[in-house]
């Protein structure tokens, strides 16, 4: 049986995909052209503690999330809440060029703010949708400038 990672802070995910410490303890955004995953593996399962929006492009994996799978071969954004389970299907022998971003954001992050109550009324956290969100390029385009813009801010 394959082994399940646990990521408690993203310092840990950071360290796992060989990137460098999250500028914020609690709030990182990831340019996903230079997430690693360091296991030679063709599937790799997680669970975070943390919430995650994806927006990613041309990997070489199949994205498990509650019972559907997607693939990023077109623009995606995808939105993961604490403790909810991911499994990739790695495939090694397609070579590709990732592209994308993503941002995770630590629930303490959000603590005493109005936020933390309604997050979790957002069905798309939730697996009962099952569904991510399948962007326009016009749509995709305003998300890029978006995390683009949010990599910009000075802390």
């Amino acid at each position: 049986m394959k082994q399940t990672f646990r990521f408690n802070s993203l310092s840990e995910f950071h360290a796992f995909c060989n990137l460098p410490n999250p500028e914020h303890p609690l709030i990182s955004l990831i340019d996903y052209s230079k997430v690693k995953y360091p296991v030679n593996d063709t599937e790799l399962k997680w669970i975070q503690n943390y919430y995650s929006v994806g927006l990613k492009r041309n990997v070489n994996a199949k994205f498990n999330y509650g019972q559907q799978e997607y693939d990023f071969d077109s623009g995606v954004l995808c939105f993961v809440s604490p403790l909810q389970f991911l499994s990739l299907e790695m495939k090694p022998d397609i070579e590709v060029e990732p592209t994308g971003y993503l941002l995770l954001i630590h629930p303490d992050f959000l603590w005493g703010t109005s936020l933390i109550k309604k997050i979790k009324s957002y069905e798309f956290f939730s697996y009962q949708i099952n569904e991510a969100l399948f962007l326009s390029d016009k749509e995709e385009k305003i998300i890029v400038d978006l995390f683009k813009t949010l990599k910009k801010i000075p802390e």
